[in-house]
């Protein structure tokens, strides 16, 4: 990760958050939908579409060209069709109700999401269309009314991307100029396209995607993720749902059929994955590696948007800093939110412009040649958890912050009469060797990693769900600081570095990181996870700051397994997940240690028959440690 500063294009000041980018008056006061549209694969494959273009009204479509901004997506495009026709209900409806004041996130700023254009960046943008472009949504092969087999980020998907561009640029309504969005899987979709090099690509706008998704979401730390199984239920049942209309009219019907008949559930590889020991596929290999994208082949003007409670949140930094792009072409906005989430808050004075917005701003500049300034953005674009506000800055890690440790101790911090353990972070390492068991950890469901996997519904359950994890901090080892003298601000990844013993033949660790306020009350701030026997690291691709360790890229693959002997210590480095936040004086910072995460991990049970128990061993030869980087006095 960086710390090389970065410049705004114009060499001036970069523009703050809240800046306005003009995208003009509405052109087009209409919307003309054709949901018939089929695209010929050169194998065969036909996938289905729908486009939509401006029109004179909603049965006449403007005979013009114009940019086309392409979306592809695995969850049926009929949902992106109905999100539409409820957009504009839906952002008026939730602008009747404020956010909160974000010094955490809330269900309030869950309901208040559609106010800042979200629903129409993932559906179809209206301000787009109105402003003169054509959006194209395309099922991917094998969902949706698509025909095919699906197997996502396939090579062979990644070969319909570009041939779906090809076809797009000859047709009448497509000026040459092609722009990708994408929420989540369509946003990954977009990335990896964009390293193919498409001829006439010149933007793509990628919200909540990640860099490495079978590392992120499939495999992290090692471990499986719960709900993994249910996205690929979802995808699949989202297949049986056609359009018929349009199959009937192109006459795909039929092929439609006979691909479903052939693979009715698609299951089978994952529930081998979940269900055998050792499966080569539940580790990172060659097979996961061809599904990425090449950010360094990226050519054309690149947004990221994030979230710091995103099942993607590890990568943000890591895409924008791939990208050897100039400065203004790449841009990157980390919002404090979830996977659903996006844009909550956004339009508001002190905020961002509205999301849809900005995305048109953004392919008017690169798409269009419109002067209008935002190449002068961020280039990061930042909102501080713990109420610090929105900040632009030229680099992430904030330039100005310096590596810090703190120390893992015994002593009761007097915190966290919650916990299963109450100790202490400190600056100095323990003067004792000292053992503390990690107790069996149950589910929470209110707890931040819950959250996390439910993409923010479960802030909906309380007022202070997915904001206060003392509830699972009840099954965890805590270690938290005396209170802060002075705001802390951490700005950039961490390392937790822990001596550990077994009793078994392997070990899993789940961690989170908080700010602890004078209530009592320990908000998320990030987290991380870790398998023992996984605990290899690719020394070459981590970062470290200063002679320190900030950000462990573990290898996860089968050949670099390292044994773990019961009873006898080791030590592991836990990769946690970038964060920028504000705490404030009074409050106190707190690791949280747990033997895993239910609702979030899902340990297989040859897995679990590994693992027979789990301690932290407080050693002044060998201290357990977290190292982070920081901006003023602890």
């Amino acid at each position: 990760m960086s710390r090389s500063a970065v410049s705004a294009s114009s060499g001036v000041v970069p523009l703050p958050p809240d800046a306005r980018f003009d995208i003009g008056p509405a052109r087009f006061a209409a919307v003309h939908t054709d949901t018939t549209v089929t695209i010929p694969m050169s194998d065969g494959v036909v996938l289905c579409a729908d486009l939509v273009r401006p029109g004179y009204d909603r049965s006449t479509p403007v005979p013009q060209a114009f940019p086309v901004v392409v979306n592809f997506t695995p969850y049926n495009r009929m949902g992106n069709r109905f999100a539409g026709r409820i957009a504009g209900w839906a952002q008026r409806r939730s602008e009747r109700g404020a956010g909160s004041d974000r010094r955490r996130f809330t269900r309030r700023d869950l309901t208040h999401t559609p106010a800042g254009g979200a629903i129409d960046v993932w559906a179809t943008n209206r301000t787009l269309v109105s402003r003169g472009y054509i959006q194209l949504i395309v099922d991917v092969r094998g969902t949706g009314s698509s025909t095919g087999g699906w197997d996502f980020f396939s090579p062979r998907e990644q070969r319909d991307y570009v041939e779906t561009l090809e076809w797009v640029r000859q047709q009448p309504w497509c000026d040459g100029h092609l722009a990708l969005t994408g929420i989540s899987y369509g946003g990954i979709a977009a990335l990896i396209a964009a390293g193919l090099r498409p001829e006439g690509l010149d933007a793509i706008f990628a919200i909540v995607a990640g860099e490495d998704a079978p590392r992120e979401l499939g495999l992290t730390g090692g471990a499986i993720t719960l709900g993994m199984g249910a996205w690929l239920a979802a995808v699949n049942a989202a297949k049986f749902l056609p359009s018929p209309r349009g199959m009937i009219r192109n006459r795909v019907l039929g092929a439609y059929l006979r691909d479903r008949v052939r693979e009715p559930g698609g299951l089978g590889h994952a529930a081998r994955i979940a269900r055998e020991e050792d499966h080569p596929d539940g580790y990172l290999n060659e097979h996961w590696d061809e599904r990425l994208a090449r950010f360094e082949e990226i050519t054309c003007a690149t947004w990221i948007h994030g979230a710091w409670h995103d099942v993607y949140n590890r990568s943000n930094f890591r895409m924008f800093d791939r990208l050897a792009l100039s400065d203004g072409r790449k841009q990157v906005v980390v919002d404090d939110g979830y996977h659903l989430t996006v844009g909550s808050g956004f339009g508001e004075p002190d905020s961002p412009q509205s999301l849809d917005e900005l995305q048109c701003a953004w392919f008017d500049r690169w798409c269009k040649g419109i002067e209008n300034g935002i190449d002068g953005y961020g280039p990061v674009t930042v909102r501080r958890q713990g109420g610090g506000g929105w900040v632009a800055q030229p680099a992430f890690p904030d330039p100005a912050a310096q590596v810090r440790r703190l120390y893992l101790a015994p002593e009761v911090s007097g915190s966290a009469a919650h916990a299963n353990t109450d100790a202490a972070l400190r600056d100095t390492p323990p003067e004792d060797l000292t053992r503390l068991p990690l107790p069996t950890a149950k589910a929470s469901w209110t707890s931040n990693n819950v959250a996390l996997m439910s993409m923010g519904l479960t802030t909906l359950l309380s007022a202070r769900a997915g904001s206060d994890d003392r509830g699972a901090e009840a099954d965890a080892v805590t270690f938290t600081t005396a209170p802060l003298d002075a705001d802390l601000t951490l700005s950039g990844p961490l390392n937790l570095r822990l001596r550990v013993e077994a009793g078994g033949t392997d070990a899993f660790w789940s961690v989170t990181v908080t700010d602890v306020e004078p209530d009592g009350a320990s908000a998320t701030l990030t987290r991380g996870c870790l398998l023992s026997s996984l605990r290899a690291i690719d020394t070459e691709r981590s970062t470290y700051i200063d002679g320190e360790l900030i950000f462990p890229l573990h290898t996860l693959r089968a050949d670099t397994v390292l044994p773990v002997i019961p009873g006898e210590p080791f030590d592991l480095d836990i990769e946690i997940n970038p964060t920028s936040a504000v705490l404030r004086a009074g409050h106190r910072l707190r690791v949280a240690i747990a033997a895993n995460a239910p609702g979030r991990h899902w340990l297989r049970p040859a897995l679990k028959r590994k693992v027979n128990g789990q301690s932290i061993i407080l050693d002044t030869d060998h201290p357990s440690h977290l190292t982070f980087l920081a901006v003023g006095d602890h």
